[in-house]
């Protein structure tokens, strides 16, 4: 059961591979990947059932291999094997904490992880473990986005908490581009597709709104953020099916 002021019983985490470079653009820093894993030991303290999806960007991206000539499910799977990197490299750094954790992996590789099985995970998040989704979805064209909507779905989780580096929210343009860009407290599943505002791809958002699981985009620079985001304080911004009073407030 979830400890007192926590409003949020069961997580995704959504770790882009850029969370993990910290300052740099490719590879891991240790450091940060250990102020994730401490805030994460802080989630699982508060009896908040965690699980995370790890993306790969850091170490290889998709996109980058196709645009270079190369075939795009080629491209894709060894972005995903990059995503496999990332997640045991968190887990390494969440069982030094002595947090127990598990790997599952969407693409089988039995010798590092366990195959992904919904109630094998589920079976782990009752027992307090941290459950580290890798691989994507196993499928090529999808994004691990896409792959954190599933799972969010597959397990029952109340919310996505979807961490970014360098920006602490949803904006109308990137706030680093354009400084009068403005910033959205709350906005509805389709806005983030209308207006395009490059949070998650249509496939995630979709799936998020018929599943009816909101996500709370924040900034990764202060780890402190997710705890405050389960404990349901305003951080970021919040996307849902959105009251009309928050709505006007927007306005």
């Amino acid at each position: 059961m979830a400890g007192e002021g926590v409003r949020y019983r069961r997580v995704v985490l959504k770790l882009s591979g850029q969370a993990l470079a910290g300052t740099g653009e490719k590879g891991l820093d240790l450091g940060v990947v250990r102020l994730i894993a401490e805030a994460i030991r802080r989630l699982v303290g508060l009896g908040v059932q965690t699980t995370v999806v790890v993306g790969g960007g850091n170490i290889w991206r998709g996109a980058t291999g196709e645009a270079s000539g190369m075939d795009r499910a080629t491209a894709d799977y060894m972005g995903m094997l990059a995503t496999a990197i990332n997640a045991l490299a968190l887990q390494d750094q969440l069982e030094k904490l002595g947090v127990d954790t598990r790997v599952q992996t969407a693409i089988e590789m039995r010798a590092i992880a366990e195959p992904y099985i919904r109630r094998r995970a589920i079976r782990h998040l009752e027992k307090g473990r941290v459950v580290i989704f890798a691989c994507g979805t196993g499928n090529p064209y999808f994004s691990t986005d896409t792959a954190a909507a599933l799972r969010a779905a597959e397990i029952d989780a109340e919310v996505i908490l979807m961490a970014k580096r360098g920006v602490d929210g949803v904006y109308s343009a990137d706030p680093r581009l354009v400084p009068e860009a403005r910033k959205y407290d709350t906005l509805e599943y389709m806005d983030v597709v209308k207006q395009r505002l490059g949070v998650m791809d249509a496939t995630a958002a979709s799936l998020c709104r018929e599943n009816g699981i909101p996500i709370i985009v924040f900034n990764l620079d202060d780890p402190e953020n997710m705890i405050r985001a389960v404990q349901g304080e305003k951080v970021g911004t919040f996307i849902g099916d959105v009251a009309p009073r928050d709505r006007q407030a927007e306005q």
